[in-house]
């Protein structure tokens, strides 16, 4: 039995797809939280949010993504990073799994990624749980209702937590996958309720698909001067390094938090929404994200609430610390309606420095910032993988390891001609430790972070005077008004200064081994930046 509206040529069974007791097609959000309320899926939150525990996996896994290692792929995969899965494997698993979900009710998405029309795909979302219909509703771009008639998919994503893979039938790592297969354009993922695994592994979709095309795909939020897309800046990291946080500035206007390809045009956001944490989140210091957790639809992800009033705590993170709320990019007042911008006059490239060595703000050179963005330095915050507890300091190349499928050399070559075409001055932000490492120090004040950006932003920072670091090479503000003058010199925020050279030594060491991997293919400006 078939509910909503579909393309009448591009139902589940023209796909193949059969024997699905009952398929919902393109619900809206009223009928996707009274499904999933129905199937005991959740809970209806303040606001008209949905409350959600996604139980054993409340984190990616990036070790379980698998792509199928077919002749047309095999030699443009960075299979040093990328699990390989056999054809036979997938082919077993997508039937076993087509098994499992006979006689079951399932929803589909016909949704959009990307806000370039010139770039973007048309993929189909299969979920077994309406409320991950929900989430993917939000996070991809909607497809307008006049268009729905006509719509067929060119990738396919079928979802199924309550099926566990058996690894030496399915050729994978787990009972938990999430494997890509180009050749047949279809995505399956199983074992998880952990519904970021949906968005991620559609921006692995685009990590592979949008370099042959010359658009760099990158793992950063953006944003524009208001009045003035051409003025757009765009925040490189991984999770918890203050992607969302940081570009959602009441002064610019939103174009994304988390996902956006760089063409020949300019900036385009690949989703429809934001995906942020909520762990601690403050009402004074991110209103706007604050005000998301009480608006109807926002699906709130595994958060600890009061099960009579239904008031969030925000500090409880027993469930995890990746607590997080999913909305709609129309919930921000100041977001982008066409989710386009110019090309950026400015990169920045966030880093949680667990070490607490690295300076709030460091303007680098074009060849620094390509060391840096290969280089990937952060710290893995608590809950985002499975098994990390407290922050872990590690390199994740393009600041998006687990999500880039081709070498990273690709990505960075498609980064470095686009800086050199269009101009961009490039920063190196870190919103981690100060004053000592994870455990001693503290975390960078969040009203200095902003501060720095906003003087960044506007131009006024190149006007200040700066310093070399003498352990990175980089240029270091000496002083910015609003900031603590002592904050912009981390040595001085140490009680032990020796400790303090103790431990840059050793974060130098880290940063020219690792580096070690990239030597062979790249330029001598960029070697000559290497520490």
């Amino acid at each position: 039995m078939e509910y909503g509206r579909v393309n009448p040529d591009f139902r589940l069974e023209n796909q193949g797809i059969n024997g699905l007791e009952q398929v919902h097609y393109n619900l809206t959000e009223p009928a996707l939280i009274e499904a999933a309320m129905q199937n005991g899926e959740g809970r209806l939150g303040k606001g008209g949010t949905f409350l959600v525990a996604t139980g054993k996996f409340t984190g990616r896994s990036p070790n379980d993504r698998h792509v199928v290692k077919s002749e047309s792929v095999a030699d443009s995969i960075w299979w040093e990073n990328t699990a390989e899965m056999s054809e036979s494997g997938f082919h077993t698993l997508y039937s076993d799994m087509l098994s499992h979900m006979q006689n079951g009710t399932h929803y589909v998405q016909d949704l959009v990624a990307g806000a370039d029309f010139m770039q973007s795909i048309n993929v189909r979302v299969v979920t077994e749980l309406a409320w991950h219909g929900l989430f993917i509703r939000h996070m991809l771009r909607r497809t307008e209702h006049e268009y729905i008639d006509r719509f067929k998919a060119d990738y396919t994503v079928i979802n199924c937590p309550s099926f566990h893979a058996d690894p030496k039938r399915h050729d994978c790592r787990s009972e938990t996958v999430i494997a890509i297969n180009f050749d047949l354009k279809m995505i399956l993922i199983c074992g998880t309720e952990y519904a970021g695994e949906n968005k991620k592994s559609i921006f692995t979709l685009l990590n592979y698909i949008l370099p042959e095309k010359g658009v760099m795909p990158m793992h950063c939020s953006a944003n524009h001067a208001k009045g003035n897309p051409v003025d757009t800046a765009i925040f490189f990291g991984l999770s918890g390094t203050g992607k969302t946080t940081l570009s959602a500035d009441p002064n610019r206007i939103l174009i994304g938090d988390d996902e956006h390809g760089w063409s020949n045009t300019g900036i385009f956001n690949f989703e429809g929404g934001c995906y942020a944490k909520t762990i601690n989140l403050d009402p004074e210091a991110e209103p706007e994200i604050y005000a998301t957790t009480m608006k109807f639809g926002t699906v709130i992800e595994n958060m600890v609430y009061d099960k009579d009033t239904l008031e969030l705590d925000f500090s409880d993170d027993s469930l995890t610390a990746n607590m997080r709320c999913a909305y709609p990019l129309e919930y921000i007042s100041n977001a982008s309606k066409t989710s386009l911008g110019g090309h950026p006059k400015n990169i920045i490239m966030l880093t949680c420095d667990a070490f607490g060595v690295l300076p709030p703000i460091s303007r680098l050179t074009p060849a620094q910032a390509m060391y840096h963005f290969l280089s990937g330095f952060t710290a893995k915050v608590a809950g985002t993988e499975r098994g990390v507890t407290k922050p872990q300091p590690t390199f994740s190349t393009c600041f998006g390891a687990p999500f880039m499928p081709r070498h990273p050399e690709k990505y960075g070559n498609l980064l470095k001609e686009k800086i050199a075409r269009h101009g961009a001055t490039c920063w190196l932000v870190n919103t981690g430790w100060t004053g000592g490492a994870y455990g001693t120090g503290s975390r960078m004040p969040i009203m200095a972070t902003r501060t720095l950006l906003s003087e960044a932003l506007d131009g006024s920072l190149s006007l200040v005077d700066f310093r070399k670091d003498v352990n990175f090479g980089f240029e270091v503000p000496v002083s910015v008004p609003g900031v603590p003058e002592v904050l912009l010199n981390p040595r001085r925020t140490w009680s032990d200064s020796s400790a303090y050279d103790e431990q840059a030594a050793k974060l130098v060491a880290m940063f020219a081994d690792n580096f070690k991997q990239y030597l062979p293919f790249i330029d001598g400006d960029v070697k000559a930046a290497a520490i």
